[in-house]
């Protein structure tokens, strides 16, 4: 509810939150609204993931009233980038804002929670605010009225509503699927797994059981004390935040002239901020100046000359005035150009950044900081003019001069762009049988937006018939590149000159490639320049290629977007009026089924349950470590890293020019206490230093940790920090895994841990028809991105001990790290986590530095200290998965039978030995699930200068399959076999299985990968597919299809694992496990197995216990020996512990349950557990799980079809997948 207040009258920032009123007396005008929003409110369900405006983590809605046209609109912003101060007198919607628990939960955190669309849950909050913003516009919209339960959103819309809402865990099917379930048009029977209906039942029971979403309902986004304060015109004082916002142009002129009189006044020119996302800034300004009030950047006309867009206008305005403005004056074919331009916007970043993001800032941003911008070249391509301001002076410039002039000062203003009509100035008509050609290109890592591109184009021609021979004449033609590795997009003067007046062919065509090689050139140090280069040769191929063809004529295809590779016909050139602008590439997901096959012998085990806690964590109320209040007086920490990779740390100090105060303290390893050791990771092979001593050992090792008052102010420091380097007397660092085999730079690796070679490799050789000899493979890193970066809180306690709450997967390692490093006994330090915000193995030993420099510093200081990364310092230090050379040589015989296979590795594992030796024997699990004949290998483990390298999801796992796939796949190609008959001839019997896996492999009846094999190709119609593919790729020459069916064999490696079962004397249960929830359900296995265990004792009228078991948080004080949650095992580990104690319970508690219904016939569980509690009975147990020799091991069979789709002219030297099917089988 809003809260009603007197309205304020003394010019200060005042915004609402969730209905709240909050006034800001005084305020940092560089402070985001996230940060406000994290430290201010009770509201901690935005989070800070990226940084950027890339994740979503930190979306919520922003509302603005009009009080002239009493009007609200609402749309969703992006947090962490968004300016408090520009967002004076909005409301501000945050997912508790939607419901809690308190209140009762939103239909959106009910559907996300029972469609199993949130594991770690930190993204979750984000993506249920860009659900809402969603909604909350198309119930504005004049549409019919759905039915009873759903919104005016159409299943696209859904979809698209959280396109820039990035999650790490959870399959994207089931948060589709929550999205969806609210759409007007959704198709119930393709919604998949979820908590709500049961298989078979009718379309109408399945709504039914749906949350009903009440449209009747209205949820107010802008609170009516607001409206009456923004009624009463009070503006914000521009002097006491240093905040202006000029209205008119003269205002603006006057701001900058008092900047030119006052030198050395920094100011800062903002629309939106969201350049931040890509410029981080360390500086300070001691002014702010907003344009979004000047009408002249905000204007948005159309005329018969074309269209002009004010400078602060958003990209999401000007893409729905270009698709849906009255464009009554303009040709048809104007309107198709406008469309592609509004068309080709929507690919860029994401819809809450395009909310806000400005034209003119990302035009400023190329021009003045070369940002490989789509807008400018696609404004390039259509002739755009620029208006711009230089104190009083005004000029109009073409786009093209405005990119190339040097960049432009900080008192010059872009005022707005003109975008040409361009069919009334070339008086393109189908009377005068001439037609405007217009098509913008786009290729990125992610297609539909939220990455920036490779490199972008956008093509204009104005074409017509030949009148002297059959043909295509090109008239005029303007040519744009960008984003390929310069400092600007171009136009391609030199190709449009060739083009100009020629009749297309295929001679003119090449000609015109060849050009495009020698002037779309990356600079040096671009990223795949070669690619980038066909790249821009493949989109000219694919513009004017379709145009080749003696004697055919143009049709709307090509301009509607359509068309593929027949555009032309032999027909007379036409432009319908009515013509529609379709994408080329849809947004819609590929329709699915999911079958699963349950068993209710074990219930509650096995069911498709909401994962406990999921509900809270969609809300934002669940708590992760830096949700947790800060104590009174804490500090916050942020680490000074080396920039070189060897080198004499000579002093480390903060630039005082630079130094933005608050500043407590900079530790180093000489501030570690005398008792203790410089320690800051651990593992079974050996530790890593907390901090470098004398010498760094690479570039992105801790060198010290700044502690200051405010987490900005310690990155600030750290940023500004100033380390004096010397490099003498010190050898080269090693850099590559080469240069260690140079210096015999290794770690050793166990002899239980490396594998042993199977068969006579000699032999196998021998008998090989054919060889491929000395082949390479280079496999690089990964980054983890989890959504929630490291992080720790620290608070000293009494009797030198400390508490330390850590996002860690190992918590009973950080205890061993802390206590080492401060010399103190391990029982004086506790950690405890609750739940990490995602983790893939960069948790575990990478997390234990960041709990330990915490640590040391409240330790030292007597003051609570706290650090949460900043995502660039994270993925500077935290390393990443292992990068890799592989170099194989393989025998095989004529029908793809591998008979050996010798393999020589080499892994950097950067400069401490972390996991790496134990990457050997993971890769060579995974690899041996061929029978490669004889299998012979060499593998080092290398000691090299950079950082450490760690588990990461399938640690060797997936390189070791990579690795098979990649040899089978260069024998099927050499002998010109289909690839999957080579997999079939070499997948293992069950005899070559044992000789490989040896005791895992158990016994021949659990060897079922062959029935899965087949399964797999049965439930896919794999064979019919595969002819269907080859089919295709006969008829159509440049999109390709591409189908494949891949085994898996993963081994499993059951560790021991503790637990307590504990019965309250309500009945209710607790449970206690050292497996860490990460997101993939843990606890909610655990609760199954709990519920599932006690319900043995078989008390009268209770159901299953799933209700009353609760599971807590790590404890390592209260549960020892909790050991590494990692292997895709804690779970199984974690509920067999708990069995174990339960199973001690109802042993316990059966003879009493059989005395009292003796006395009092049938008893309910609530009255047993009273008298248990009243008889002094024991109800709480403690178990250790070991696993015994027959069950530490075994192996998991699975397999996999997958059909991808391409175009040929946008895949050289790189593959860009269009479509994706999967069958996926999986059966331990």
């Amino acid at each position: 509810m809003a809260v009603e207040t007197e309205t304020g009258t003394n010019g200060s920032l005042v915004l609402a939150v969730n209905g709240e009123r909050f006034e800001l007396p005084t305020i940092d005008p560089s402070t985001t609204l996230l940060e406000f929003l994290r430290s201010h409110t009770p509201f901690k369900s935005v989070k800070l993931s990226c940084g950027e405006g890339g994740c979503g983590a930190c979306v919520v809605l922003l509302s603005k009233y009009d009080p002239v046209l009493d009007k609200v609109e609402d749309f969703t912003i992006s947090s962490c980038l968004t300016l408090l101060c520009s967002i004076n007198r909005c409301s501000i919607t945050t997912s508790e804002g939607l419901g809690n628990s308190k209140n009762g939960f939103h239909p959106i955190h009910k559907r996300f929670s029972a469609f199993h669309a949130s594991q770690c849950g930190f993204c979750t909050p984000g993506m249920c605010v860009s659900l809402f913003g969603a909604l909350v516009n198309a119930e504005k919209l004049n549409r019919l009225e759905p039915p009873p339960g759903f919104s005016k959103l159409t299943v696209s819309e859904a979809e698209e509503a959280v396109a820039g809402n990035l999650c790490r865990c959870t399959g994207y099917r089931s948060i589709a699927d929550a999205c969806k379930s609210l759409a007007a048009d959704v198709d119930i029977e393709d919604l998949g797994l979820n908590s709500f209906w049961r298989k078979g039942e009718s379309k109408e029971v399945k709504i039914s059981k749906l949350p009903f979403y009440n449209r009747d309902d209205k949820f107010c986004t802008f609170p009516e004390f607001l409206k009456k304060e923004i009624r009463s015109g009070i503006f914000l004082d521009s002097n006491k935040y240093n905040w202006y916002s000029p209205a008119s142009v003269e205002e603006l002129q006057s701001l900058l002239k008092v900047n030119d009189i006052r030198k050395g006044c920094e100011n800062k020119i903002v629309v939106s901020n969201t350049g931040m996302g890509y410029y981080k800034e360390v500086e300070s300004y001691d002014r702010y100046i907003d344009l979004k009030h000047i009408p002249e950047l905000s204007i948005l006309r159309f005329d018969q000359t074309g269209v002009e867009i004010g400078a602060a206008v958003t990209i999401s305005k000007v893409i729905e005035t270009l698709k849906t403005e009255n464009k009554h004056q303009f040709l048809p074919t104007d309107e198709i150009v406008l469309n592609k331009l509004a068309n080709h916007m929507e690919k860029i970043a994401s819809g809450f950044i395009r909310n806000t993001a400005s034209v003119g800032g990302n035009l400023v941003m190329a021009q003045r900081k070369h940002f490989p911008s789509d807008i400018a070249t696609i404004l390039l391509a259509v002739g755009s003019t620029v208006d711009i301001m230089s104190g009083y002076q005004f000029e109009r410039i073409t786009l093209e001069e405005f990119l190339e002039r040097p960049p432009l000062d900080f008192n010059s203003i872009l005022i707005n762009v003109k975008i040409p009509n361009w069919a009334s100035i070339r008086k393109v008509s189908p009377e005068n049988n001439t037609t405007l050609l217009f098509e913008t290109y786009r290729a990125a890592p992610r297609p539909l937006g939220n990455a920036l591109p490779y490199l972008n184009a956008a093509f204009l021609a104005e074409v017509s018939p030949c009148k002297t021979s059959e043909g295509i004449m090109v008239n005029h033609c303007q040519l744009a590149f960008g984003a390929y590795g310069t400092k600007h997009a171009i136009r391609a003067g030199r190709i449009e000159e060739f083009l100009k007046g020629k009749l297309l062919s295929d001679d003119v065509l090449y000609e015109a490639i060849k050009l495009v090689r020698t002037i779309v050139v990356p600079e040096d140090g671009t990223a795949y320049p070669a690619y980038r280069s066909s790249l821009a040769a493949g989109f000219l191929f694919e513009f004017f290629s379709s145009l080749i063809d003696g004697g055919a004529e143009i049709t709307n295809s090509f301009l509607d977007g359509s068309g593929s590779t027949s555009l032309l016909k032999h027909s007379k050139p036409e432009q319908k009026d009515d013509q529609y602008y379709q994408k080329k590439v849809s947004k819609m997901l590929s329709s699915s089924k999911q079958a699963l096959e349950l068993s209710k012998r074990h219930y509650p085990v096995g069911e498709p349950v909401t994962k406990t806690g999921a509900v809270v964590q969609a809300s934002g109320e669940a708590v992760y470590v830096d949700d947790i209040p800060s104590p009174v007086n804490c500090l916050h920490g942020a680490f000074i890293y080396s920039t070189k990779p060897s080198a004499w740390v000579k002093s480390i100090e903060i630039n005082p020019k630079s130094n933005p105060g608050g500043i407590a303290a900079v530790l180093s390893f000489k501030d570690i206490p005398e008792r203790g050791e410089n320690v800051g990771a651990k593992s079974v092979f050996g530790t890593e230093p907390l901090f470098a001593e004398d010498v760094t050992q690479c570039a992105g090792q801790r060198l010290a940790f700044v502690v200051a008052d405010t987490q900005k102010h310690a990155d600030r420091a750290a940023n500004c920090a100033v380390v004096e380097y010397g490099m003498e007397d010190l050898e080269p660092p090693i850099l590559s895994v080469e240069e260690a085999v140079k210096r015999s730079s290794f770690f050793d690796v166990p002899p239980i841990l490396y594998p042993k070679p199977v068969g006579d490799i000699s032999k196998g050789m021998a008998e090989a028809d054919h060889k491929i000899i000395s082949a390479e493979i280079k496999l690089g890193s990964q980054y983890y991105f989890y959504m929630e970066s490291q992080t720790a809180l620290a608070i000293p306690d009494e009797d030198n001990c400390i508490m330390v709450y850590s996002s860690i997967q190992c918590p009973e390692s950080a205890q061993i790290v802390i206590a080492k490093c401060l010399g103190i006994p391990e029982h004086n330090v506790r950690v405890i986590t609750r739940r990490v915000g995602g983790g893939f193995g960069g948790k575990a030993i990478r997390a234990m530095p960041i709990a330990t420099a915490c640590a040391l510093a409240a330790h030292k200081l007597h003051r609570p200290v706290r650090m949460y990364l900043n995502r660039k310092t994270d993925m500077i230090v935290t390393g990443g998965r292992h990068p890799m050379k592989i170099t194989y040589t393989v025998g095989f015989k004529s029908d793809g039978k591998i008979t050996a296979l010798q393999l020589d590795i080499l892994i950097n594992s950067g400069f401490s030995p972390d996991i790496s030796p134990v990457m050997p024997h993971n890769i060579f699990s995974a690899l041996k699930k061929y029978n490669w004949g004889a299998l012979s290998f060499d593998i080092k483990v290398c000691k090299t200068n950079l950082t450490s390298k760690s588990a990461m999801r399938a640690p060797g796992e997936v390189q070791g399959s990579f690795i098979a796939e990649a040899i089978i796949e260069h024998v099927a190609s050499t002998l010109l076999l289909e690839v999957d008959s080579v997999r079939n001839a070499n997948l293992h019997t069950y005899d070559s299985l044992k000789l490989f896996y040896k005791e895992s492999a158990g016994e021949s009846l659990e060897y079922t990968l062959p029935l899965i094999w087949d399964k797999v190709a049965e439930s896919s119609s794999f064979n019919q597919r595969v002819q269907m593919v080859n089919e295709s790729n006969r008829c159509n020459k440049w999109k390709k299809r591409g189908i494949s069916r891949v085994p898996i064999v993963h081994g499993v490696l059951l560790r021991p694992t503790p637990g307590r079962v504990s019965i309250l004397k309500d009945g209710s249960v607790v449970v206690e496990v050292g497996g860490i929830e990460l997101g993939q359900g843990l606890w909610t296995k655990v609760k199954q197995m709990a519920a599932f265990a006690l319900g043995s004792i078989q008390c009268n009228g209770d159901g299953d216990l799933l209700d009353k078991v609760r599971v807590i948080q790590a404890d390592t004080l209260s549960l020892i020996q909790g050991g590494f949650t990692a292997g895709s095992t804690t779970s199984e580990s974690s509920c067999e512990a708990v069995r174990l104690c339960c199973n001690m319970l109802v042993e316990r508690l059966t003879p009493l349950k059989e005395k009292l219904q003796e006395q009092m016939g049938p008893i309910k569980w609530e009255m047993l557990i009273f008298q248990a509690h009243m008889q002094a009975v024991n109800l709480s147990a403690s178990s250790y799980y070991a696993p015994d020799m027959l069950s530490t091991s075994y192996l998991n069979y699975g397999a996999a079809v997958s059909e991808v789709d391409t175009h040929q002219s946008k895949v050289i030297g790189k593959h860009v997948a269009g479509k994706l099917t999967m069958e996926l089988l999986i059966k331990k």
